[in-house]
């Protein structure tokens, strides 16, 4: 049985780790990388285009910060799935972002290791934390056992 094929589209202003999720994200057959944008504006507007399964945001861009993203997001494309990737361990950012459309957070040094399985549980429609705010997080997750990620 074929398994589905899993649209993402990556927001970071960061190109190089842009760069470096997008050829993370290709390694796995069941992913398709369908557009990249470097501030939430153009994010919001490829998502509008593009219509991802998930949306790999960053907090920090440019243009309007990515918790603000995240709320227009669930109102353009509200069958996609959001996984911030932070460089910010900072419990109330993390649970800004999951309070505010967000499924999962992980911090970006910690994203080699928790990358996928946050993924996996975002998709499965379960919460994710990352390790690197997990302990910080108060928020109760409805959802199974948590996992907790970090990325900086």
């Amino acid at each position: 049985m074929k398994t589905a094929t899993v649209r993402i589209l990556v927001v970071d202003d960061f190109t190089p780790f842009r760069q470096w999720v997008r050829t993370k994200l290709e390694t796995q057959q069941n992913f398709e990388i369908a557009g990249e944008a470097a501030d939430a504006l153009e994010g919001i507007q490829k998502a509008q285009e593009l219509t991802p399964d998930l949306i790999v945001l960053d907090v920090s861009l440019p243009d309007i910060n990515g918790i603000e993203a995240a709320k227009q997001l669930c109102r353009v494309v509200p069958s996609a799935k959001i996984l911030f990737l932070s460089r910010h361990a900072d419990e109330d950012i993390a649970q800004c972002a999951l309070s505010n459309g967000a499924q999962g957070y992980v911090v970006k040094s910690d994203a080699e290791r928790e990358l996928f399985s946050a993924i996996e549980e975002v998709l499965r429609g379960d919460k994710f934390v990352g390790s690197g705010v997990k302990q910080m997080v108060k928020t109760p997750m409805p959802n199974r056992l948590l996992q907790f990620a970090t990325l900086t």
